[in-house]
């Protein structure tokens, strides 16, 4: 892998020397890999995203596409690492290289550790920035995007069941949860671009800002909702409960400026629905991540540990739908 890489480095960027190369802990399903390319001039510090051994969801981008996207999101000023190249065979996978970025994408240590305290206060906002610019591409610029056959919101219920059907065993929990949504869905929205992977944990701080959003691997053509809800999952609060918003802060000041950036008078009410099936979708991706470590496919503990987290997700859509009455 390292002389391919210095290849393209050399071509990119002329002549130099790659200093570091060290696989990244982390990544469910995408290998991490840093690397510092040191030229006549300076050390650039680049990133390495490619292909792991399975996928969490039933539509997952291939690289190829999440690195277009990527082009074209850093074309209209979203703020994500410029991408640079990419790989369609890096020793048996596909790949892309871009810049690496400084700061905090840890989940656990953003919405807890006090050198984050004033960023947490900017985050709902910036959030919401990102979120308004995400939303607004033109979907004449993503055509390689299949565009839904029916209502986005139908369109992620039907590939909830079809993950659940994958599983071949029982979910009680779940499957409750999906006949919920099947029997409540919400009224309809235009379409926008979706991320779908929106949240604490693919954003990168500092203690003063945002710096990227990262990891594209799931964006579609979807509901601009789901994007808004997918932060309020429980999970992505890494404990801190009482912050429904990501663990951050509240959903009112992160709604109130994406509505005033794009005029779509969306209420906090309507989040509900997505937040159910959000626990759903992540409950059925932990599964099936450690079904990858159980079955041998790739053994890894952190795969095995993400089957914990499942019971957390069933536990509380429960208490959701309860409360909700």
């Amino acid at each position: 892998m390292r002389e391919v890489l210095q290849a393209v480095l050399k071509e990119l960027f002329g002549p130099g020397e790659i200093l570091a190369l060290r696989r990244l802990p982390g990544g469910a399903s995408k290998e991490a890999w840093a690397l510092d390319y040191q030229t006549s001039k300076e050390t650039l510090p680049l990133f390495l995203r490619r292909a792991g051994g399975g996928v969490i969801y039933t539509g997952t981008l291939p690289l190829a596409q999440e690195f277009r996207l990527l082009q074209i999101a850093h074309a209209h000023g979203v703020r994500v690492p410029k991408p640079l190249h990419y790989f369609p065979d890096l020793e048996g996978r596909e790949a892309f290289l871009m810049e690496r970025l400084e700061g905090e994408s840890i989940g656990a240590r953003i919405v807890r550790r006090p050198e984050y305290a004033r960023v947490r206060e900017r985050l709902p906002e910036a959030m919401a920035q990102e979120l308004a610019a995400i939303h607004a591409i033109p979907f004449s610029e993503v055509g390689f995007l299949p565009s839904p056959s029916q209502p986005p919101w139908q369109e992620a219920l039907d590939l909830a069941y079809r993950d659940l059907d994958a599983l071949d065993e029982p979910h009680p929990a779940l499957e409750w949860g999906l006949r919920w949504l099947a029997d409540n869905p919400p009224p309809s929205r235009p379409p926008v671009l979706v991320h779908g992977d929106f949240r604490i944990g693919n954003l990168l701080v500092t203690p003063e800002e945002l710096v990227a959003v990262l990891d594209w691997e799931f964006a579609h053509i979807g509901d601009p909702r789901e994007d808004l809800a997918w932060p309020l999952v429980r999970a992505w609060r890494f404990g801190e409960d009482r912050k429904r918003l990501g663990g951050i802060g509240e959903v009112g000041p992160f709604l109130e400026r994406y509505n005033a950036l794009t005029g779509r008078g969306i209420v906090e009410e309507e989040l509900f629905w997505w937040e159910v099936l959000g626990n759903v979708r992540w409950g059925l991706g932990a599964l099936k991540q450690a079904r990858r470590h159980l079955k041998g496919e790739e053994r890894s503990v952190e795969l095995a540990v993400l089957g914990r987290l499942a019971a957390e997700m069933e536990y509380e859509i429960l208490d959701l739908l309860e409360r909700h009455g």
